[in-house]
């Protein structure tokens, strides 16, 4: 069968997106025995993820996501910005929206340059020795140094991931780096994908909120933070460790659509639409 896809990047994170409001008789539980094949870099399209896009009762949409090893994974902060311009593109939405993603509900403006998207608030932000823990919609292991090699910082990130403290879950792990003129870059290492990422959304909030812990700042803050893919910004509040109306700052960028046979491997299961 053939199926039609859009692939977006945001800041080097990219993703391939299905429409599942204009394709209505689409099988999500069937699309989903394909996803890894989609992302595949080699034999598929190639994404950090998949997003699906569907109508919601309640909402603008709803986002569905997947990470590119085929699991439904948590919040991804890149993709709920792409999937905002998404739906900005097609007349979907307005050049604001509230939609349904797996961590809950979620604010957004959108132009065609860029989008800024409302995270979850922060209340609990724990300490792994130097490191900072926390969960913005994805958990984060955050710990504040100068950027080891990618092949020192993969195999550090990977003892983390998979190691006991973090059990069968797992956790994303980055390295925040500040240099002389204040200026700010994180590399982050992404469970699901399994890899470095040119950019994480949620990893760039945990970073933001981790580097104001440090310096035990309080109240409205701005952060501009690098990633490989590009420049991101994290606006919000610190009120007592507590981080409200967070808002994940920055563009999204559609880079083609295509059209991708998927061949079905097994005759005993029925069609994708």
């Amino acid at each position: 069968m053939e199926l039609k896809f859009s692939k977006y990047q945001g800041t080097g994170n990219d993703f391939v997106i299905i429409d599942g409001i204009a394709d209505r008789s689409l099988n999500l539980k069937l699309l989903e025995l394909h996803v890894a094949k989609l992302c595949d870099r080699r034999f598929g399209i190639g994404a950090d993820g998949l997003i699906i896009i569907t109508e919601h009762t309640d909402y603008d949409f709803e986002m569905i996501y997947y990470n590119s090893d085929g699991k439904q994974s948590s919040m991804c902060g890149n993709g709920g910005r792409c999937i905002v311009h998404y739906a900005f593109s097609k007349s979907y939405i307005g050049s604001s929206c509230t939609f349904l993603a797996i961590d809950g509900l979620h604010k957004a403006k959108a132009t065609m340059t860029e989008v800024s998207l409302q995270m979850q608030d922060v209340s609990k932000v724990v300490r792994d020795g130097d490191a900072y823990v926390l969960n913005t919609g994805s958990p984060h292991y955050v710990y504040i140094a100068t950027h080891p090699s990618d092949g020192d910082f993969i195999d550090m990130a990977k003892k983390i991931r998979y190691g006991h403290t973090y059990g069968d879950e797992g956790i994303n792990v980055n390295c925040l780096q500040k240099n002389e003129a204040e200026e700010f870059s994180v590399l982050t290492y992404e469970r699901g994908v399994e890899d470095i990422t040119y950019s994480c959304g949620t990893g760039v909030v945990a970073s933001a909120i981790a580097n104001n812990m440090s310096g035990n700042n309080e109240g409205d803050f701005r952060s501009e933070i690098s990633t490989r893919g590009g420049t991101l910004y994290v606006e919000g509040i610190s009120t007592d460790g507590i981080y409200k109306d967070l808002w994940l700052i920055g563009p999204a960028v559609h880079i083609f659509n295509g059209t991708i046979t998927l061949q079905n491997t097994n005759p005993s299961l029925p069609k994708l639409h």
